[in-house]
C-alpha cells in the first residue's frame, strides 16, 4: 500500500503532525489557537491558519463545519503513518504487563493466539482479532464450471470438509468459449482435485497450463481463486474487546455500529478480506478508512500482522479502531507481540504454516 508523497514543507509537516496527534487525543476538530497554546507550534496564528487552509486544499485535512477547526482526511492519516509517525517508547511497566499476558501456558498455538488477542485489546483499548491459519488438510474434492458468456464464468468448488460449496465469479480479459470453460473443469478435477493448498505447487500449475493450451493464462486467475477459497474455508477469526468501540464518538451512529459489529461477529467478510494477504508476509499492514476491504469499516483503521513462532507463521493479529487511532502505540504493541511470540523457546511442531520461501514450487 504505497503512498506517493506530495512534497510538503517542514512547516506543513509539523502542523499536520500536530493536528493529527491532537485529534487522536481529543476526538475534536483542531484549530490554530490550540496548536499555538497546547502543541507549542512556533508560528503566528495567521501563518498556521494559512498552512491549514493549504493542507486542506491538498487533501490532507478536512473542515467539518465552516467555523470549526480541521480534522485529518484519510490521505492525511496515510501520510502520517508512512512519513511522520514516531516510534512509541513502551514503558517498562507496559512491556512487563505484555510479557505476563503472553507467558501463560504457551504450549498450544490456540493459547498463544488467545493471549496475543487479549493483550493487544487490553494494551491499546481497541478491538483485537486473531486469525488461526487454515489447516493443510483442507482440499477441494470436485470442481465445476458454469459458462456465462465469452468473458465470464462461475467456478464451483465442493470442499472436503462437510461438503461445503463455494463459488467464485471469474471475469476474463480475453474471450474463451464454452468448450474451453468446460475443459477447464475437467482438467482441474484431473490435476488439482484432492490436493491441499501446499501441494498445488509450480509443477502442478505447469501441468494444468499445458492441458489448457492455447489458453494457459486462465490458469493463474483460477488458481488464485482456489487459494483464496481454501484460506476462507480453513481460517478462523476470534474477537476480543468488541465493546471497546462503544467509547469512541466515531461509532455513535447506532445503525452503522450494529452493521459493523454484525460483520465482525459473522466473520465471513473479514475472512475473505484477510485471506488475500500472503501468510508469509512479514510486513505490518495498515488499512485506513476506505482502504479497508470490508466496506462497513470505511470509518475505521485496521492494523494487521502475521505472527510467527520459531520462524513459522502460526496465525495473525489485527487491531481495529477509529481512523484517529494512536498509531504509534498500536504499531509498537503489535511489533512487541510479534517479536515476543517468535522468540518463545517452546515451539509446537504441529499445524504450523510453512514460510512461502520454503514451500515446494
Amino acid at each position: 500500500m504505497g503512498f506517493e508523497e506530495t512534497e510538503l514543507s517542514e512547516r506543513k509537516k509539523s502542523i499536520l503532525k500536530a493536528i493529527i496527534e491532537a485529534h487522536i487525543k481529543l476526538g475534536e476538530p483542531v484549530g490554530s489557537k490550540y496548536l499555538m497554546q497546547e502543541a507549542n507550534i512556533p508560528y503566528s496564528s495567521a501563518t498556521i491558519r494559512n498552512e491549514m487552509a493549504e493542507l486542506e486544499e491538498l487533501g490532507y485535512l478536512e473542515q467539518p463545519h465552516t467555523s470549526a477547526g480541521r480534522v485529518p482526511s484519510e490521505l492525511g492519516y496515510r501520510f502520517y503513518v508512512d512519513t511522520l509517525v514516531q516510534q512509541y517508547d513502551m514503558s517498562t511497566k507496559e512491556a512487563n504487563e505484555l510479557n505476563k499476558m503472553l507467558s501463560v501456558k504457551m504450549s498450544e498455538i490456540d493459547k498463544i493466539l488467545e493471549n496475543a488477542r487479549k493483550a493487544a485489546s487490553a494494551m491499546t483499548n481497541y478491538t483485537a482479532m486473531s486469525l488461526r491459519p487454515r489447516p493443510s488438510s483442507i482440499t477441494i474434492r470436485k470442481y465445476e464450471t458454469v459458462y456465462l458468456d465469452n468473458k465470464n464464468f462461475i467456478l464451483v468448488m465442493v470442499a472436503s470438509n462437510a461438503d461445503s460449496v463455494k463459488t467464485k465469479k471469474i471475469k476474463l480479459s480475453f474471450d474463451a468459449s464454452k468448450e474451453v470453460i468446460d475443459n477447464l473443469s475437467k482438467v482441474l478435477n484431473e490435476e488439482i482435485a484432492g490436493l491441499s493448498i501446499d501441494d498445488i505447487n509450480i509443477s502442478v500449475i505447469m501441468r494444468v497450463e499445458e492441458k489448457m493450451q492455447p489458453y494457459p493464462e486462465i490458469v493463474g486467475i483460477v488458481v488464485k481463486s482456489i487459494y483464496e477459497t481454501m484460506n476462507e474455508l480453513g481460517s478462523e477469526i476470534r474477537v476480543e474487546g468488541l465493546n471497546r468501540l462503544l467509547q469512541y464518538p466515531e461509532y455513535k451512529n447506532f445503525d452503522r455500529l450494529q452493521q459493523m459489529i454484525s460483520t465482525i461477529e459473522e466473520k465471513n467478510d473479514l475472512i475473505k478480506a484477510v485471506s488475500t494477504i500472503d501468510p508469509s508476509d512479514d510486513e505490518t499492514k495498515i488499512f485506513i478508512g476506505s482502504e479497508n476491504m470490508v466496506k462497513i469499516m470505511d470509518n475505521s483503521t485496521m492494523i494487521y500482522k502475521n505472527l510467527k513462532l520459531g520462524g513459522k507463521t502460526i496465525g495473525a493479529i489485527a487491531i481495529v479502531g477509529p481512523c484517529r487511532m494512536d498509531y504509534s502505540k498500536v504499531l509498537a504493541t503489535i511489533d512487541k507481540l510479534s517479536n515476543e511470540i517468535n522468540n518463545l523457546s517452546e515451539i509446537p511442531n504441529h499445524n504450523l504454516l510453512p514460510d512461502k520461501d520454503n514451500e515446494k514450487r
